[in-house]
């Protein structure tokens, strides 16, 4: 079963209701909250320690198992919430075609 990662960066309140918008798909095997790496290589140098960049918000990582059918919706789901909450979304892993199965084979069917 497909497997697509999605980095949010934002309150927790907004990570939260994206994985609930997307648990309520009906085909999604699983939504998992995994560790995000990047949050552990931010670079501890004084000039990123005065950095306000992510003041306020945090990245968060959700794992989400789906048939590939169900990805296109989950992808339109993660987007909108994420807009709707003010926070941003990064689809981590494959190219975007191979992850929502849109491949060229696709048009010959």
């Amino acid at each position: 079963m497909p497997t697509i990662r999605l980095r949010l960066t934002g309150s927790r309140d907004a990570f939260d209701t994206m994985l609930s918008a997307i648990e309520g798909v009906e085909q999604v095997d699983r939504v998992e909250e995994i560790d995000d790496l990047m949050n552990e290589m931010r670079d501890d140098s004084s000039s990123s320690e005065m950095s306000d960049d992510l003041a306020g918000s945090t990245s968060y990582v959700a794992e989400v198992q789906a048939p590939r059918g169900s990805m296109e919706l989950v992808r339109r789901l993660a987007e909108a919430t994420a807009r709707n909450m003010e926070a941003a979304l990064e689809f981590l892993g494959p190219e975007d075609d191979e992850m929502f199965g849109r491949d060229e084979d696709d048009d010959d069917e």
